[in-house]
Order: structure tokens, then C-alpha cells, then sequence
């Protein structure tokens, strides 16, 4: 039985999807006004650790993540710039998909951009007007929120305190600022638009996502992730016009992740902690390193990143590196006598049950850790055999299904002139020409190449 924290009623449940068998998810995506940075990946980063985990239950999920590519912000950005919002946009685009690919983010089925879906916002925005629930005022076109007496329940906000009348054409709003919110926005100068039949504008930024969540996934759908700054207005608003317009509930299960903050501060540009990844790589920071930083915190918490952190995420996944280097590289018996099979299936009844437990992601790694210490210490009493080193890789590369932080070759040969320098370190030693020899070593130890000297020869690895 699989459990998730339901943002919507403040408890932990059992998931049950709509389907048996499926699930559609609805995860936000980037708002393509810059470069995305950590913070947005330590959401990105929990939404790919859940995705990760249904497929490893064997769910088919279809997974659609939203682009905005026009908000006040993509628009702004376009203008100071003077170029057109396509051209604006398409840099930081081409860049996010760089970076999840370099994160080992399984990309979604879908990404639907905002521009696209203009017709199908104002297919709802129509609708809404012909059922009272929105109003035009000045061109422009709002959401009443007096009409949609279930409106505060996913952010528990005070119905008193709601102001209906009140409007705000703002993207994003405080809590205290409930108004009536806007479904599409008059053409202004400077800024692009569509023809409609409640006149020229823009769509505003609430009414994208249920556009898009309704033509891919349908009017109701399974889980809807994102960061907890998106409760409020975002997704409440989302779920008041979807469930207006089509009379059924919007959403099952919603899951929010918390903050990230860095070195204990909330990031900010103006103090130089807002980093992106491109940022991280180039100080040397190992990506996968990075992806194990952002998936080890549970995604209800706090993440304070730090470099010390980030070094210890990398010494956690060297160790499990090292796990893979001494079963691909050691001899072993040709029969079993091991304890294997049990910490193998005690390692995975843990990591499937933590996962299980509203992504208990501590509990897993844990497990995982666990397995590779007492498998190292058979390896050392040489009591593993082929058969369980080969059930160890298995286990490995199973749960890394859901982690995703092993590289995609691990024995990558090394160039010519560094075998070059192996073999004539092995000529040198076999010569008793020590000096050299150890001379040689420390040359290919400061190029990150580590040798080992062992009963069967000469072993190589990477280091970071």
C-alpha cells in the first residue's frame, strides 16, 4: 500500500488511483523568464523521485509537466529586451532541458506551453461566464469567488477574510489578498494577444494550467505536484475554475515540497546564493552529486543546501560507485555460501516500504547503505560467489530505477595514453624500479586515476 501527505485534507492517505494500474500526473513546470536554479530543481527533483517510484510499482503513469512561457514575468523580461516573448523564452528553454537531462530528471510525456493552448483557455473561460461564475469588468475577465463557496480548502484560508468584488490582475498575490482573481487579461500596449470573443488580451496565469492539465489528462486526474509557494494563489485557484467549469472534483492528491534554502538563508540574487546548475558544474560540483543532495532531504522539509552537504552527497554516491567498482572487478567463488539472498531481499522490503510511507526517502537510502555494508564485508571474507554478485548488481541497478544517481556506463575505458602510463608503471615495478613506479601512480592519482595493487593484478578507478 502506497501513502502520500494530501495537501487537500492536511492528512496521509492511501493512493488510490482513478484507473487501477495508472497514473496522471500533473507536475508545474518552469515559468521560462530565466534560468532555472536549485530551488526549482529541489521540486523538479522530488516530482521525478515520485514519478520514479510509481513506475517502479509497475504504475503507467502519464506525466504531464506545464511550460509558461507568458506570465508577467516572460513578458517583462521580453520587453526590456526588446525581442518578441518566442525569442525571449526559447534560451531558457533549451537550457532547463539540458539541465534535467543532466540531473537524470526522466523527462514528462507531455510539455504543453502556454501559447499553444490559448484555444482551450478560452473554451473554460467561456464556459465559466455561461455558468456565473466569472464576470467582465473593464475588458478584462475574473473569477468570482463568491460563486465557489469551496474555495480556501487546499490553503485553509479564512472564508470571512475572503474579498469578493475585489479584484487583481497580479500573477501572484499574498495569502491576505483572496480576490476575485483574473481568467483573462485586456490587451495592453507593449504586451502580445489573442482575439477572443470577450475581446483582445491575454490568458492570466491560473487559468494555463487547467487548460492544459484538462486536455491531456482529462477533467479529473490522479496527483498534482509542485512547491508550497504554489498553494496559494495558484492551485487554489486552479481547483475553484477546473471543478466551476466541469462540476467534478479536480484533483485527487496534491503534493507540495517545501523550500530550499542555501547556507541557512532563502535564496536571493542580490546576496549571490541563487545557484543554477550551470553555476554548481562549473565550481566543480559533481550533477549527480547534486541530484542525490536534492532527493536525500523528505520533500515536506526544509532543504538547506550547503557545500559541506554537497560534498557528503558525493562521498554517498562514490560509496555506492565503489560497491559497483569492487563487484565488477574481484573474482568470486563459483559456488554460494553467502547470506546474499537475505540482505538482499532485507534491503529491498525496506527501501519499497519507506518509499511506500509518503516517499520516506531516509528510510530507503538507509536500507541501500545498509546492504552495500554488509555485502563488503562478505566480499572482504571473500565468502561471495558469482551468482551473488551478480543478484547484488541487480539490486543495485533496481533501486536506482528510483534513485538515479549511478552514471549511464560506469566502466568507461580510459584514453590511450593513461593505459599507456598503467602499463608502464606494471613494466617498471616488475623491473624493481619502485621510484619510478610510485612515481608514475602519484602522476595518474593528481589526473584522478587511482590504482590498486591487488592479487590479480593491477585495478584502475575514477575518482571525483
Amino acid at each position: 500500500m502506497i501513502k502520500f501527505h494530501n495537501t487537500l485534507r492536511a492528512n496521509i492517505e492511501e493512493f488510490v488511483p482513478i484507473n487501477p494500474g495508472e497514473v496522471k500526473l500533473y507536475t508545474c513546470g518552469p515559468t521560462v523568464y530565466d534560468n532555472a536554479h536549485i530551488g526549482n530543481f529541489r521540486a523538479y527533483m522530488f516530482e521525478d523521485l515520485l514519478k520514479r517510484f510509481l513506475l517502479f510499482k509497475g504504475y503507467k503513469v502519464d506525466h504531464v509537466m506545464n511550460i509558461t512561457d507568458i506570465d508577467d514575468k516572460t513578458i517583462a523580461g521580453a520587453n526590456d529586451k526588446g525581442v518578441v516573448i518566442q525569442d525571449y523564452t526559447k534560451p531558457f528553454i533549451d537550457s532547463f532541458f539540458q539541465d534535467i537531462d543532466t540531473l537524470h530528471i526522466l523527462r514528462a510525456d507531455h510539455y504543453p506551453r502556454a501559447t499553444e493552448h490559448i484555444d482551450e483557455m478560452v473554451h473554460i473561460i467561456k464556459g465559466l461566464m455561461e455558468k456565473g461564475f466569472a464576470y467582465e469588468k473593464n475588458g478584462s475577465v475574473y473569477f468570482d469567488i463568491s460563486k465557489f463557496p469551496k474555495y480556501g480548502r487546499l490553503s485553509n484560508i479564512d472564508l470571512d477574510q475572503l474579498k469578493s468584488g475585489q479584484r487583481v490582475e497580479s500573477d501572484e498575490y499574498e495569502k491576505e489578498n483572496a480576490v476575485d482573481f483574473v481568467l483573462w487579461k485586456k490587451r495592453k500596449e507593449g504586451e502580445p494577444y489573442w482575439t477572443t470573443p470577450f475581446g483582445e488580451g491575454r490568458p492570466g496565469w491560473h487559468i494555463e494550467c487547467s487548460a492544459m492539465s484538462a486536455k491531456y489528462l482529462g477533467l479529473s486526474f490522479d496527483i498534482h505536484c509542485g512547491g508550497v509557494d504554489n498553494i496559494f494563489p495558484h492551485h487554489e485557484n486552479e481547483i475553484a475554475q477546473s471543478e466551476a467549469f466541469s462540476g467534478q472534483e479536480f484533483v485527487g492528491y496534491w503534493l507540495h515540497c517545501h523550500h530550499l534554502i542555501v547556507d541557512g538563508e532563502k535564496m536571493s540574487k542580490s546576496i549571490g546564493n541563487c545557484y543554477t546548475l550551470t553555476e554548481l558544474l562549473k565550481k566543480g560540483a559533481d550533477a549527480l552529486a547534486i541530484r542525490f543532495l536534492l532527493l536525500s532531504t523528505h520533500y515536506r522539509k526544509v532543504l538547506n543546501f550547503t557545500f559541506d552537504a554537497l560534498d557528503q552527497a558525493a562521498a554517498s554516491v562514490q560509496r555506492i560507485r565503489d560497491f559497483l567498482y569492487e563487484l565488477n572487478n574481484r573474482k568470486f567463488m563459483e559456488e554460494s555460501s553467502s547470506d546474499v539472498p537475505d540482505i538482499i531481499r532485507e534491503m529491498k522490503n525496506k527501501f519499497d516500504s519507506g518509499l511506500s510511507n509518503d516517499l520516506n526517502i531516509s528510510v530507503a537510502l538507509t536500507a541501500v547503505f545498509e546492504m552495500i555494508k554488509k555485502a563488503n564485508i562478505l566480499i572482504s571474507d571473500q565468502k561471495i560467489s558469482q551468482i551473488d554478485r551478480d543478484n547484488l548488481l541487480d539490486a543495485i541497478h533496481e533501486v536506482d530505477s528510483v534513485l538515479g544517481v549511478l552514471k549511464e556506463v560506469e566502466d568507461e575505458p580510459l584514453p590511450k595514453e593513461i593505459m599507456e602510463m598503467i602499463q608502464k608503471r606494471e613494466d617498471a615495478r616488475k623491473s624493481n624500479q619502485y621510484e619510478l613506479a610510485d612515481h608514475i601512480r602519484q602522476g595518474l592519482l593528481s589526473q584522478g586515476i587511482l590504482l590498486e595493487d591487488t592479487e590479480d593484478g593491477v585495478r584502475w578507478k575514477k575518482l571525483k
